[in-house]
């Protein structure tokens, strides 16, 4: 009963940390399945944890829903430009040695962590002075806040195909790159970008876990292996849309981010 426990243990705090910066959750599921794991192939890492960040980011979305703050129409738009990159990613993952996913992992991890070091506060991007851009988009929040911004349309296109392969490929989810992307480059509020970010997530992983599941490198063990994480996903990702609120995420940002960073350089070497 204990792996299980530990199992379910693992999912809760990939949901909690993953809702509360506005991802998936898998980046920091994939690289401690291949440091705990290292005898299992990438393909079945990569199956794991897209099912994984499908039930954190189905949980995230419901619980953003309520809180009337998803872009529907713009996540709808970039959701279905996900999906070809999410595919793709999928099929490719078989073809990648083990030695070459950690190092493609490592290299992104480190990225990633720099970015959160540098930005520990999602709120730094809440301020957008730039309305160019070819569409308009106008949310009105469950708090009667608005929240009104442009941008270019085929440019989010091109992000977000990109962002379903990449994150297909190494099973990370994709919240971590699409959210600074959405906000930096597109002009999204930080809040609009967490909660569409997540419905578009849940879209892009659950097509990756098909693809998977249909290629047969998604069943039997693999399959209770992810219900277990994603039990706790679930409950996670509802404490992290609580908290996001609540508390002042800074200082845990900065030590997932130092975690990160080792790994990333652990798995480099």
């Amino acid at each position: 009963m204990v792996e299980p426990l530990v199992f379910v243990g693992i999912g809760l705090l990939v949901g909690t940390l993953g809702t509360l910066i506005g991802a998936g959750g898998g980046f920091i599921l994939v690289p401690l399945f291949v440091l705990m794991y290292p005898e299992w192939p990438p393909e079945a890492i990569t199956s794991i944890s897209l099912a994984v960040v499908f039930f954190n980011a189905g949980s995230g979305s419901y619980a953003y829903s309520k809180l009337r703050k998803i872009d529907y129409r713009s996540a709808l738009l970039f959701g279905a430009a996900t999906l070809p990159g999410a595919v793709g990613g999928a099929l490719a993952t078989g073809y990648l040695q083990a030695g070459i996913f950690n190092r493609i992992l490592a290299v992104l991890l480190v990225l990633i962590s720099v970015y959160l070091i540098v930005f520990p506060n999602k709120a730094k991007f809440s301020v957008h002075t730039d309305m160019k851009g070819d569409t308009e988009r106008m949310i009105v929040d469950r708090e009667h806040k608005v929240y009104r911004y442009r941008f270019y349309k085929w440019r989010g296109i091109l992000i977000s195909f990109a962002v379903g392969f990449l994150s297909s490929l190494l099973g990370i989810g994709g919240g971590i790159i699409h959210v600074p992307a959405l906000t930096g480059l597109l002009n999204f509020p930080v809040h609009i970008a967490t909660a569409t970010s997540h419905l578009m997530l849940a879209a892009m992983a659950l097509t990756g876990t098909i693809v998977h599941f249909v290629t047969g490198t998604f069943r039997g063990n693999e399959i209770k292996i992810a219900l277990l994480l994603g039990a706790g996903a679930v409950l996670g990702a509802q404490l992290g849309a609580y908290l996001s609120h609540k508390v002042k995420s800074a200082f845990i940002i900065r030590a997932l981010a130092i975690a990160l960073f080792s790994v990333g350089i652990r798995l480099f070497f």
